[in-house]
Order: structure tokens, then C-alpha cells, then sequence
């Protein structure tokens, strides 16, 4: 008998697209207008689950359950294979990485990415990070990789050593990390297109570009990120950004005016989100239910 696997559906996915477009979904809600554009994978961002569950900033405060949260809430719904950003495991121990990867594979994440920040984590694309040395950051991977329960599970590595030590620091911290098992590269706070390429030649297996906005990154496109070998692309929180301006919209006008008619256009519509839940699958279910009971 076959057991589903989210990860062989992840690598599948990118054998059927490249780049792998992957886009955030900071809710289960989110996760179903994706897969309804067309994407083929999603992600969970750390600093998403912060900011968007919490309201507390990226700084390393949220836990193994905050994000496990999120993840089963999506995987419940929407089949598309899931990245998770794990941000530096969730412990201090080989054994609090293993118990995230267990618990991610159980809850149906596809994949995570384990960054070389220290317990104190900063976002990526922010000033004054600190990262292990590149032996601790080998011993998280090798943690990751051995607590794998299904093979086909995807472990990233994300170095932030970019921004701390240079490039060639960080393409030989690559190196280590998949030579310690490592499926896939995530190199942080990219700044040229032509260092994906020195990543990609290097560490000969797929590197995932974050383009994040108001980062250390240019808006690079796919075409120009598969010029230089890239094997996916990011966006962690575009919509979650749009998402929250248009909130902030509303309110500021509901306040102002004393009305929400000035900004009703500007809203999705009740059976716009009837249809994207599939609501009335589950009320006909329901209706149906109710006949039976009456017909008793």
C-alpha cells in the first residue's frame, strides 16, 4: 500500500516547474487562493507566524507550537506541498531540531529550512545578525537529516553568512551543509543576480531565491533567476503585506467616515468567499443531512 508523501509531491512539483514558484500563505484561507492562481507549492513564514498569529516581531519569541499551529491548519485544507520556515529549529540540542522535524513530517509539512542564526534570531534582512559557527550549523543539518521519517521529506539550508562574512564564507558554508545532507540551498539577503550563480555552481544542488520586498534583494523575475540557475523562488509575505494595507485602509475609513460604503469595492465579496472556501459543498452536505432526519 502507498503512503502519501508531501515531500516526494514537494520535489515533484519542481520537476514540473523551473524555478518553483513558491508563495507565502499566511492562513489556511490563503493557502486556498493560491493553489486556486495556479501555484504549485506554499510556504509558512516564521516572521509571518509572528507577525500575522502572534503581532510580535521576528526576533526569535515564536515556538515549535505557534508554527505547528499554522501548519496544520493549512495542511488540513489545501493539498499543495508546504515549506516551513523553521528558523533555527526550535531548541538548542540536536534534539529539539529532531523533534521539529518528526513534528513537521507528522503535522504535513512537505519541507523546512533550517538557518546558521544564533538562538536569537533577527530577519534576514536586517542589520546586526549573528550566526553559529559552521560546525554548529553542520550539526543542525545532520540533526535534520537523520530525524527524517520519510526520505523523500525536504531538508534546506538557509545561511544568513552573506551579510557576516562574505560571499565565499557563506558558498563554503553551503558546501558543508549539503555535504552533511542537505537537499537544497537557501542563501540569504542575496544583493546580485550573479551570486545565485556562484551558489548554484558550487553547491550542485537547487538554491531557492527569496524575493522578499523592502529587503537586501532586488525584485529579480523568474526569467532572470533561471538565466543564472535558480531551482525556486520565494515570496514569503507579498500577500500577507497587501493583506495588511488594505486592512489598514479599511479601518482608517470605517473610522473616518463613519461608513464602510467608500471602501466596499475595494473588499471580497460574500460569495467571493463563499466560493473560495467551498462553502456550499458543506451546506448542501448539510441540507442533506437535515432531509434524512425529517424523512425519518
Amino acid at each position: 500500500m502507498s503512503t502519501y508523501s508531501a515531500g516526494a509531491a514537494f520535489r515533484k512539483a519542481m520537476q514540473e516547474e523551473t524555478p518553483l514558484q513558491v508563495v507565502g500563505a499566511i492562513n489556511a484561507n490563503h493557502a486556498l487562493l493560491a493553489k486556486r492562481a495556479g501555484f504549485k507549492a506554499i510556504y509558512l513564514s516564521g516572521g509571518g507566524v509572528a507577525a500575522g498569529s502572534l503581532g510580535l516581531p521576528d526576533l526569535g519569541i515564536s515556538n515549535l507550537d505557534d508554527v505547528l499551529t499554522d501548519v496544520r491548519r493549512i495542511t488540513d485544507v489545501c493539498d499543495l506541498p508546504l515549506l516551513v520556515d523553521v528558523d533555527t529549529g526550535f531548541g538548542s540540542s540536536a534534539f529539539n531540531v529532531a523533534r521539529t522535524v518528526k513534528s513537521m513530517i507528522k503535522f504535513g509539512a512537505a519541507a523546512i529550512h533550517i538557518e546558521d542564526q544564533v538562538g536569537a534570531k533577527r530577519c534576514g534582512h536586517r542589520p546586526g545578525k549573528e550566526i553559529v559557527s559552521k560546525q554548529e550549523m553542520v550539526d543542525r543539518v545532520k540533526a535534520a537529516v537523520d530525524a527524517r521519517t520519510d526520505d523523500n521529506f525536504v531538508i534546506m539550508a538557509r545561511t544568513d553568512a552573506l551579510a557576516v562574512e562574505g560571499l565565499e564564507a557563506a558558498i563554503d558554508r553551503a558546501l558543508a551543509c549539503v555535504e552533511a545532507g542537505a537537499d537544497m540551498i537557501f542563501p540569504e539577503a542575496i544583493t546580485e543576480l550573479a551570486m545565485y550563480k556562484q551558489f548554484a555552481n558550487a553547491v550542485k544542488v537547487p538554491i531557492l531565491a527569496n524575493i522578499t520586498e523592502f529587503g537586501a534583494t532586488p525584485l529579480f523575475s523568474v526569467e532572470e533567476l533561471a538565466a543564472v540557475d535558480v531551482g525556486l523562488v520565494l515570496y514569503p509575505l507579498s500577500a500577507f503585506r497587501a493583506m495588511n494595507k488594505a486592512a489598514e485602509n479599511v479601518y482608517g475609513a470605517i473610522r473616518r467616515d463613519g461608513t464602510q460604503k467608500n471602501v466596499v469595492d475595494t473588499m471580497q465579496t460574500r460569495m467571493e468567499l463563499y466560493e473560495r472556501i467551498n462553502y456550499h459543498d458543506f451546506e448542501q452536505k448539510l441540507d442533506a443531512l437535515f432531509a434524512q432526519q425529517k424523512s425519518k
